[in-house]
């Protein structure tokens, strides 16, 4: 099969497509005949070694899949030959054939493309995991969502809409903006200028964001904090930006403020109720038209690596897709 190999750790031009060998199910386990993957921000860093974990070398890398189940293995309940799924691994979805246990995939809704299947689970997940169990989003609330022309950005704002919440949107240039736009957004904010926290402060009536879904980092998101509502809380997903923020411990203080992390590759096992929760309403949505995943642009498994400095480049609208097999 063809797969995307990292030998050594290096920048997305250095690494190749190779043909391996087909892997194997063992019990316990099912293999998945690959037809799209979707990457993100953890996924260059895995390639770079730049992680906080490193994945052992020789790897695949991509997390997030669709595709249909290709072989089941003994002591394998409720899958079966030819089920479309979704799912997530710690790496391997950039290949022609993935194995992993049962418990990594969710069987698809009909309607639903291998594409978006792909770019759905993690991003949507971590939206609605973010906002409505630990930022405890409310109908009427303003949210702010930062990078939100960007994967998980674009799902705050679909999610934060369906909970009933005002959304303000803040990205880098027109077009971004104006993406936000067309997917809900109530307002946006050009957060690299010098005085964006006033735009915020008018976009807000003066009240400032009751919460803040942050996959940036860096200095924004100092300042997103410093205009947070009293009571607000802001939700920590990600540091797109390349920078880890150092936050100011009189700023939670002032504001009687919230910081709050979210790591949603630890949700199914810390909180595994939360998890059926948020995909059980997330599946709702799905199958009753409310919510419509967004793809961003999709590649060729030929030209992965153009995907892959689409993302790093922060020119991404959406999620990039590598479309595996049709």
């Amino acid at each position: 099969m063809r797969a995307v190999v990292v030998e050594q750790y290096a920048p997305i031009d250095q690494i190749g497509l190779k043909e391996i060998a087909v892997p194997e199910p063992a019990p316990g386990q099912i293999r998945v005949r690959v037809q799209a993957a979707s990457i993100g921000f953890v996924d260059g860093l895995k390639v770079e070694g730049r992680y906080q974990t490193k994945d052992p070398l020789p790897f695949t890398p991509g997390a997030e899949f669709a595709g249909v189940v290709d072989a089941v293995a003994g002591n394998v309940a409720g899958i079966t030959q030819g089920m479309r799924v979704m799912g997530a691994a710690r790496s391997g979805a950039l290949a022609e054939y993935i194995i992993v246990p049962p418990e990594a995939v969710e069987v698809m809704p009909d309607a639903l493309s291998m594409e978006a299947g792909a770019a759905f689970r993690t991003n949507y997940l971590t939206a609605l995991y973010a906002l409505g169990e630990r930022g405890r989003l409310r109908a009427g609330e303003q949210l702010l969502v930062l990078g939100a022309a960007g994967g998980t950005g674009v799902a705050a704002i679909q999610i934060g809409k369906l909970l009933g919440a005002r959304v303000i949107a803040a990205a880098s240039t027109d077009e971004k903006r104006e993406f936000a736009r067309s997917f809900g957004a109530d307002a946006v904010v050009d957060y690299t200028k010098s005085d964006w926290r006033d735009a915020l402060k008018e976009a807000t009536g003066g009240h400032g964001p009751d919460v803040i879904f942050d996959p940036v980092g860096g200095e924004v998101s100092v300042q997103a904090f410093r205009s947070i509502a009293w009571n607000g809380r802001h939700v920590v997903v990600g540091f797109a930006a390349g920078s880890i923020p150092a936050l100011p411990f009189n700023l939670p203080l002032l504001k009687g403020g919230l910081l709050i992390g979210v790591d949603v590759a630890q949700i199914a096992r810390r909180e595994p109720d939360a998890q059926t929760r948020v995909m059980a309403q997330l599946s709702a949505w799905l199958n009753d038209g409310r919510l419509v995943p967004v793809v961003g642009k999709v590649f060729s498994l030929e030209d992965f690596r153009a995907a892959f400095t689409t993302m790093q480049t922060r020119a991404a609208l959406g999620k990039m897709v590598v479309r595996i097999a049709e």
